[in-house]
């Protein structure tokens, strides 16, 4: 018996005891709702997608090529729009394919503040309120679906076609949800290890499964790909680490996941020296990559501050701000023990920022990480701020001088130039940036590719196009060429924006409440019938 069926039993067997009362309920119609509600609260949402996401990456250690992706996205209506197309395009199927929120569209497109740099200025609440929002419009993405799935079902019935009213009840009896795993961010935790968990508890209450966090100070914290990057000591983030943990426990969202941030690669500031509480502990080791000189004690200034280091007395390089240097070149060093000791501590999945996107230079480091954790994975940001065009074409271009190939016809500090578009050199490099997740699951053990900011500059371009057109000589039919006409031959959902926006959900339901007095949009003068 179908879940659908099930209910309708419910409903009925309710109705049967609760007297006249229940004489105005159709069961059916009680079944439907309830079909299209079939996520209560958001920790129901945690505790589904938390599954899926264990699974997809338990499905990962034994396929590499089962790696999964997900693109930002900074309001509700554009994650449901992705997902209603990832369903149009695959086969109903959202398998291995999430969304994430990322903190730096959060800060230049949700703060009351206005647009503000990516440096947890923003309001802690509004992650926890984009989040709920993003599953809102996934769950509004399922009742709309099925609403029409409903409606044809009775067109069927009406129709005596017992067939397609069979193939239709199907449908609806095997559903696929709208709703996916979200990686979260959570920035550095804003805060300490109690503001973190605060945070985590309305993230995951919020439908949250996977949360991301950052080895910054909280309160200095810089965008990835920026300069300027304070890490602090392992402790101190492994306290944020557990703090995450206990509130996906207490809220009993046992298999929720913690990605593990670091931005050591680039980062070359500490604002502490590390408590060291015996030899070769991780403080020690932190605090090895300092930058520091050996002195005598007549040395010390006053304010100086030193520690021994092998019997010796050293001055870590204080910078007039107040913070510690790292030593150069201890980059990719300090990350690889970043990521070790973050899974020692508990965290699931790692992120590894880099300067640019090289397979070799992300493979490199998690070999020497999988030394000790042989299944630890990676969530890797193909990043807008990366030059994906340049970097690729100067990787090859390197790659044909390393062969001896003859490279006189490109200027390889100009590569991005469209001259250079039709040459075989841009063709290859096209070639590695369409492999480039594939290549990187597969060499450097990458189970989550996703790109942060993608619908941010997906909506500049287009509101560009837009207003090019629309302001200029095109007039209306830079709208109608440019977007109606587009959307009607690409099978948009959203060009019925009424149905989009819940019109037709809207007309069932006083259906369901008033039978034929119901007053309905949905009518012979809906202009929306023009793109039936």
């Amino acid at each position: 018996m179908s879940t659908l069926q099930a209910d309708i039993q419910a409903v009925a067997s309710l109705k049967e005891t609760g007297g006249s009362s229940w004489d105005a309920i159709n069961p059916e119609s009680a079944a439907r709702m309830r079909a299209q509600n079939k996520f209560k609260t958001g920790l129901d949402i945690a505790k589904y997608t938390a599954d899926i996401m264990r699974a997809d990456m338990a499905a990962f250690d034994k396929d590499k090529t089962k790696y999964t992706q997900s693109l930002g996205c900074w309001h509700g209506f554009i994650g449901q729009q992705k997902m209603i197309s990832i369903k149009k395009h695959f086969n109903g199927k959202t398998d291995r394919r999430y969304l994430y929120l990322s903190g730096w569209m959060v800060a230049a497109l949700r703060s009351s503040f206005g647009p503000l740099p990516d440096q947890s200025m923003h309001e802690k609440t509004v992650v926890a309120d984009l989040v709920r929002e993003l599953y809102t419009f996934l769950r509004q993405a399922d009742a709309r679906e099925l609403g029409g799935l409903f409606r044809a079902l009775d067109a069927a019935r009406e129709a005596g076609d017992t067939a397609e009213e069979a193939k239709i009840q199907d449908q609806i009896d095997n559903h696929v949800t709208h709703v996916v795993p979200i990686v979260a961010d959570i920035d550095a935790g804003f805060g300490n290890a109690e503001a973190t968990y605060l945070m985590a508890k309305q993230m995951i209450e919020a439908g949250a499964c996977c949360l991301q966090i950052e080895n910054q100070v909280a309160d200095e914290k810089q965008c990835g790909h920026q300069d300027g990057k304070v890490t602090v000591p392992h402790a101190d983030f492994h306290n944020k680490l557990r703090a995450l943990r206990y509130a996906f426990l207490e809220l009993g969202v046992d298999n929720g996941v913690i990605v593990a941030r670091t931005d050591s690669e680039g980062a070359g500031l500490t604002k502490e020296i590390a408590v060291v509480k015996e030899p070769g502990d991780q403080g020690d080791v932190y605090n090895s990559f300092l930058d520091v000189e050996e002195i005598d004690v007549a040395d010390m200034a006053e304010g100086d501050v030193c520690f021994n280091r092998d019997g010796k007395l050293v001055r870590p390089k204080r910078l007039p701000s107040g913070l510690y240097q790292f030593r150069q070149g201890t980059g990719h060093e300090r990350c690889v023990f970043d990521c070790i000791e973050a899974i020692n501590a508990g965290a699931d999945l790692l992120w590894i920022e880099t300067a640019v996107p090289t397979v070799h230079e992300i493979k490199g480091m998690m070999d020497d990480v999988r030394k000790v954790h042989p299944d630890a994975k990676l969530v890797y940001n193909n990043s807008p701020s990366f030059n994906w065009t340049l970097n690729f074409r100067q990787q090859a271009y390197d790659a044909m001088v390393e062969a001896g190939q003859d490279v006189s016809a490109y200027d390889r500090t100009a590569l991005m130039s469209a001259d250079y578009d039709d040459t075989a050199l841009a063709a290859t490099a096209d070639e590695r940036i369409k492999t480039f997740q594939a290549d990187t699951a597969r060499e450097a053990n990458v189970f989550h590719h996703l790109i942060t900011l993608p619908t941010y500059h997906t909506a500049a371009l287009s509101t560009d196009n837009l207003a090019k057109e629309y302001f200029g000589e095109q007039g209306m039919l830079g709208y109608v060429a440019g977007v109606q006409r587009k959307e009607i031959r690409q099978g948009i959902a959203c060009v019925k924006h009424q149905n989009m926006s819940g019109s037709d959900m809207g007309d069932d339901h006083k259906e369901y409440y008033a039978g034929e007095l119901a007053l309905k949009a949905g009518g012979a003068k809906n202009t929306s019938n023009q793109f039936s």
